[in-house]
């Protein structure tokens, strides 16, 4: 069974920083395509960096500079670093990824993310 965790949201001031993370079980994590999503409140579910097995990354224009995205294979989870956060930012984060060949996808449960101005 695959399950993603979120963790680390939380309450921030306007240019300030967080780290969520996100551990995966049940897969082969090295072997997935992970990404950070997130959805504010009557958005579409936007997505904002995908990291790739190789290490290789890909980020939104709604974040390229303030955000990066990282995984430790050792530990089975991904990481987005946030900074320079701003109120726009707040959303529920999630983490996803897709099996090989893209037959199923699973996410996980979100996180709050709430920057205050």
């Amino acid at each position: 069974q695959v399950q993603l965790v979120e963790s680390g949201g939380g309450l921030v001031q306007a240019g300030g920083s967080l780290r969520l993370s996100c551990v995966a079980s049940g897969i082969i994590f090295s072997r997935y395509v992970m990404a950070w999503y997130r959805q504010a409140p009557g958005n579409q579910r936007e997505r904002l960096a995908v990291i790739y097995t190789g290490g290789s990354t890909d980020y939104a224009d709604s974040v390229k500079g303030r955000f990066t995205i990282s995984r430790d294979n050792a530990k089975n989870t991904v990481y987005l670093q946030m900074n320079s956060l701003k109120p726009e930012d707040t959303a529920v984060y999630y983490c996803k990824t897709v099996s090989p060949g893209g037959l199923y996808e699973y996410w996980g449960q979100g996180t709050q993310v709430t920057v205050s101005s």
